[in-house]
Formats: C-alpha cells, structure tokens, sequence
C-alpha cells in the first residue's frame, strides 16, 4: 500500500464538480465518479472531510445581481449545497464508504447538526463527513467555511479541486502567457488578487499555518496523487 502524506485532510468541491455532461443539476455518476476517488484516497487511512458548494444548483452572486438581498440569496445557495450534500452521501454510500452529511443549518431530518467533538469522533471511527450549508451565515463563502471547519476539526492541509491545474499569474484561459505556479505565498495570493479563495479564507488560514492545495479535479486520480503528496497543482503556504 503507498503510504499517504496527510493524516488528514479537507476537501473543497465545487457544486460545479458534480455537472458532468450537462450544464445545471446533479450528474449522479460524475457524483459517484468522484465519490469512488474520495474512497480510494480514504481506503490508505487518510481521514477525509468534504465541504461541497452549491453553484450547480443556484448561485447567491447571481441572485444578488438578479435583485434577491444578500442575506436570502446566501441562504439560498446555502439550501443548495444541502441538496448537494445528501447527493455526495449518497454517492460515497453506493461505493461503499461509511459517511457523515453534517450540516450547519440545523435539518435533522436529513443530516446531523455540526457539533465539532461528534464530528472528529465519526472521523476517528473510519468515516468520511460531507459538510453542507457552509458555517450557516449569510455574508461566508464556502472557501472561508471550509478553512473554518478544516481548522475545527485538526486537519493538515485544505485540498481545493477546481476546473484549472493550479494558481495562474492571470487566467490562463483568457491570458495564454499567464504563468502557474508550483508554490505561492498566502500574501501573494491577496496582493495579486488571485481568486485562489476569498482573502477571508486565505487570511484565516495564514494566520494558523493551514496550506492550500489547488488541483484539477480533472477526469479523476488527482485527488489520490494529492493524498500521496505528488508534486501536481500549486501549494500556497
């Protein structure tokens, strides 16, 4: 068995992880595609929490532009990101992993509050947790809510799998001589308005020492190499 590099980890997904071949909704074999690489990765030992967003299903930025207030148009793609998480539970539960949908909008009927002694507990017995709702307040990303909850529950590093292969000097497909690179300073990345995550997030996770690694999500593996700690995507520390 190779040996993983992180004893723990949170994953950052995107609701836009889970379109596959269409263009809005839930693709639940993309879902399950992803959710048999999460397992793969969990099956080395490694201790995996995921925090999934919502913009598959209903953007908050969209919906401030479209007139909706930003309090209710957050709470809606919070509401989003739920849906998404009971379709990641799912997905995990079909490959044959042992989850957690943890929420932090209080749903009992569907998942179980944060409580975060409960939550490190469940990871302790061998289960992936599937956080939603972000940390439950209008105004927080699901980047800060994942560098909040990746803090609470002790993990070593913040995986974020996007669409692109890592940090880019510009956007690499609007800018063909933008430049990646393999690592990147956390004030950098705010200096030169990266978009890696929001500076909350960013902030948050330099002032404790939390690194980010920004990969592809690609057509699967490249979370297992992350887990292994081959050299892919762009390290900010």
């Amino acid at each position: 068995m190779p040996k993983p590099a992180y004893k723990r980890v949170l994953l950052k997904l995107s609701g836009e992880s889970f379109l596959g071949d269409i263009s809005h909704g839930i693709d639940f074999r993309r879902a399950l595609s992803i959710a048999r690489e999460i397992k793969m990765a969990h099956d080395l030992g490694v201790d995996i929490a995921v925090m999934i967003g919502g913009g598959n299903l209903f953007r908050g930025a969209k919906g401030i532009r479209d007139g909706i207030d930003q309090g209710s148009a957050d709470q809606m793609g919070m509401m989003a990101t739920v849906i998404n998480g009971i379709a990641l539970q799912a997905a995990l539960e079909k490959a044959g992993a042992d989850t957690r949908h943890v929420t932090a909008i209080e749903i009992r009927s569907v998942a179980e509050p944060f409580i975060r002694r409960r939550v490190i507990r469940h990871m302790e017995k061998g289960r992936i947790i599937v956080f939603s709702a972000g940390i439950g307040c209008p105004y927080f990303t699901t980047d800060t809510a994942a560098a909040q909850r990746a803090l609470e529950i002790g993990a070593d590093i913040i995986f974020k799998a996007t669409k692109v292969d890592g940090v880019y000097s510009a956007d690499p497909v609007k800018d063909k001589t933008a430049r990646k690179f393999a690592t990147i300073r956390y004030i950098d990345v705010i200096r030169k308005n990266l978009k890696v995550m929001d500076a909350t997030a960013i902030s948050l996770c330099a002032d404790n020492g939390l690194p980010i690694l920004v990969f592809a999500l690609g057509k699967g593996g490249n979370i297992l190499k992350a887990v292994l700690g081959e050299a892919i995507g762009t390290r900010v520390c």
